[in-house]
């Protein structure tokens, strides 16, 4: 064994394995016991994950009630448990756990939740609530219809409305639903590619925008700011067309077959953009993970993939780029005094740095405090009426920042 391999404590850079998904041992669940108990007998003993999702405190607080005080005094149904808890935010694996590869024990706890999920998903043990919230192309069109945006909205607002949902999909009544738009972002953001692109290092310096399903149904105005803020650092930019949810609330879902359908349809697009000469960039941090990392894991030979991961940006990614080509516009007008940033999960584990709090600490007058915790929402996972509370606690430590 080489030296490399029996290391300990996260001593060189995390790495990852492919998921082999489209094999048939992949789907087999008792293999998957079998590394369902190895891996979450490694995570009794360590227990350096504590304090993240709810995932773990619930493994060992079962663990510690068992009769064995072990792995072995823990039934079955359990692992299912911990399995709908965790919701693949990636920290664990970025931030805490000392046996990830290259280390010789090879743990990967959010792929193993994401194959265990997976095989409940195709045993068709998924609830048609989750299957519903994760359709977000669906759920926006049909919610942005003229006049049935209107009644969507207030339905969402009013306490009768809230009700129904609890009762019909276990939506829980005090989880805060975003409002639908019927103008969408591609109405909104004109063609501004007029401007001459300036290169800075491995940008190409104009950009076609990944809108996303939030960017366009929910809050288009994230859009309309980006695209001014491009603007006025002149940069060419044009809205991404013929594309659809780039697949993560999916893939959370465990249905990779719904991911590869996603993947069909954006990825030809995306790399088209590229062949003419066009950066890529998405408004939510967690598209962007999906681009960057997740498909080239899951779809490992599919050269395509790695051209659109390769051009994928952060927007704030982007302009630290920028402004370290001296090409970022810093005449700011106004400090914005105190400033309370929190870093979202899925931009942390893209390995990009605080380029959020770099950009913002650029600002006259601007004092930024990052907060890098979890918010507990994951989109789906704190509406859902089980898990609201357990969200709550789980955010509390940025609330109370």
């Amino acid at each position: 064994m080489s030296k490399t391999t029996s290391q300990e404590g996260s001593l060189q850079a995390p790495t990852r394995y492919p998921v082999a998904w489209q094999s048939e041992d992949f789907y087999n669940e008792s293999s998957l016991y079998t590394e369902l108990e190895r891996v979450y007998d490694i995570c009794h003993g360590c227990r350096r994950c504590f304090n993240l999702c709810n995932a773990f405190p619930l493994l060992f607080d079962a663990i510690d009630e068992s009769e064995t005080m072990e792995l072995d005094g823990v039934p079955r149904s359990v692992y299912w448990d911990v399995v709908d808890q965790c919701y693949l935010c990636d920290m664990c694996y970025l931030t805490k756990c000392p046996y990830v590869p290259p280390h010789q024990w090879n743990v990967d706890f959010p792929h193993l939740m994401l194959r265990a999920k997976a095989i409940k998903y195709r045993q068709g043990k998924t609830r048609l609530r989750d299957r519903m919230i994760t359709s977000t192309d669906n759920l926006g069109k049909l919610a942005g219809i003229p006049i049935v945006v209107n009644v969507v909205n207030a339905s969402n607002h009013s306490s009768l409305g809230r009700k129904l949902l609890q009762k019909v999909l276990g939506i829980h009544p005090d989880a805060h639903l975003p409002d639908y738009q019927r103008r969408k972002l591609r109405a909104r953001v004109e063609d501004d590619s007029a401007t001459t692109a300036i290169p800075a290092g491995r940008s190409q310096g104009k950009v076609a925008l990944f809108g996303t399903c939030y960017g366009n149904y929910n809050e288009p105005q994230l859009g309309e700011d980006l695209a001014a803020v491009l603007r006025h650092n002149q940069v060419p930019m044009r809205l991404a067309a013929q594309t659809q949810c780039c697949g993560m609330p999916k893939m959370e879902l465990g249905n990779l077959d719904a991911v590869a359908r996603a993947k069909e349809a954006n990825i030809p697009v995306l790399a088209d953009w590229v062949d003419q000469g066009w950066d890529l960039m998405a408004l939510v941090p967690s598209c962007v993970l999906m681009f960057k990392q997740e498909l080239p894991l899951l779809f490992p030979d599919d050269a395509l993939v790695r051209k659109v991961a390769k051009a994928m940006f952060d927007p704030f990614e982007y302009l630290a780029l920028r402004h370290r080509h001296k090409l970022f516009n810093t005449e700011f007008k106004q400090s914005l005094g105190k400033v309370a940033y929190h870093v979202a999960c899925h931009q942390r584990v893209q390995n990009i740095g605080p380029r959020t709090r770099e950009i913002l600490a650029l600002i006259p007058d601007t004092e930024v405090t990052a907060i890098e915790r979890c918010s507990g929402h994951d989109g789906t996972y704190a509406v859902k009426q089980e898990c609201f509370e357990i969200a709550k606690k789980i955010c509390r430590p940025v609330v109370s920042r």
